[in-house]
């Protein structure tokens, strides 16, 4: 099996400081093959929280695969983010984004979600949905792990909009044998199959370091993967800013798609 430390929407510019060291700690800790960070780096995208992001991931022992969030492209001033939304982020986290991770056990592909005409929804264009299949072609038997920032199901009760061709996507996903879509920005954890495509896992991270938290603690996710099995474990702070374990699942493909237990 491999190993993914998968953490989102850290918000630099409105943090918890005493997460910053312990879940730096946590995540070298579980020593790694790839950290996925899946967006909203930043609350403002302003280069000061893109800097201290960059200090935090330069701190990560693990190569890094990131995309950006709907938080990492300026709010405070339109002519950039109209016309250069990617400046700041190119400039402090990843010139690509939508990169790509091989290695012997699994391939993982990043997709930019961001809708700069829209802060809040994301969109994935039937585009960007033929390029994610389309890398998945020589994977062999490696797991295929898609990572992006806007979920592509909802959970009941959010009352954020789902991102446009969601839908469309999680079906082509499905056919074109990508096993699990890791994504944040709900600040809310959440692992299991999708309700419309079971053959995908839908693994989605709370914030790491956020004070905009939506009643759960800070949190993350590490997954020890495999094309035929995935283990889940959530690892959450409580009150003293310490990380531990809160839960875990593992899952086991069946003929139908991903069953727990």
């Amino acid at each position: 099996m491999t190993r993914i430390v998968h953490l989102s929407d850290l918000h630099f510019g409105r943090t918890s400081p005493a997460l910053l060291e312990p879940l730096l700690e946590q995540t070298n800790m579980a020593a790694p093959d790839l950290c996925v960070i899946s967006g909203d780096f930043t609350q403002r995208a302003r280069n000061w929280q893109f800097a201290e992001a960059r200090a935090f991931i330069d701190r990560i022992k693990a190569p890094v695969l990131a995309v950006p969030g709907n938080h990492d492209t300026p709010l405070d001033n339109l002519w950039v983010r109209f016309l250069r939304p990617w400046s700041r982020y190119r400039r402090h986290i990843a010139a690509d984004l939508e990169p790509m991770f091989e290695n012997d056990r699994m391939k993982v592909v990043g997709v930019n979600t961001v809708n700069r005409w829209a802060h809040q929804s994301g969109r994935m264009s039937s585009h960007t949905i033929n390029r994610v299949c389309e890398a998945f072609r020589d994977a062999g038997d490696r797991a295929r792990v898609v990572v992006l920032h806007h979920p592509l199901e909802h959970l009941e009760g959010t009352d954020k909009r789902l991102m446009r061709g969601a839908a469309k996507a999680l079906k082509k996903l499905a056919g074109c044998g990508a096993d699990v879509v890791l994504c944040g920005h709900i600040h809310t954890t959440h692992v299991g199959p999708f309700t419309t495509a079971p053959g995908l896992l839908f693994v989605q991270a709370g914030t790491g370091l956020s004070n905009r938290l939506r009643n759960q603690e800070n949190s993350f996710n590490v997954l020890d993967i495999a094309r035929h099995e995935i283990m889940v474990r959530a690892i959450s702070a409580g009150d003293d800013a310490r990380f531990r374990e809160t839960a875990s699942a593992r899952f086991h493909r069946q003929d139908h798609g991903w069953s727990q237990g």
